[in-house]
C-alpha cells in the first residue's frame, strides 16, 4: 500500500533559517518502514562555497 509523504528540506538560507521548501511523494510502507531521506535540489538553500542560492540538500520525511 502506497501512502503520501512530505519531504522537508534541511537547507538553510543566507540568514541561517530553514528554507521551508518541501516536496510530496509516495512510499510503500510495507517495504520501507524507516523514515525516507533523499538528496534533492533546493533552489532557496544558500551555498556558502559559491555565494549563490541553490544547491543539493538532504530532504527528510515529515508529517503531511
Amino acid at each position: 500500500m502506497r501512502e503520501k509523504i512530505k519531504l522537508i528540506s534541511t537547507g538553510l538560507t543566507k540568514e541561517g533559517k530553514k528554507t521551508g521548501t518541501f516536496r510530496t511523494t509516495t512510499k510503500n510502507k510495507r517495504t520501507k518502514t524507516e523514515k525516507l531521506k533523499l538528496k534533492r535540489f533546493d533552489k532557496r538553500a544558500y551555498n556558502t562555497e559559491t555565494g549563490k542560492s541553490g544547491m543539493h540538500v538532504l530532504f527528510e520525511e515529515g508529517k503531511i
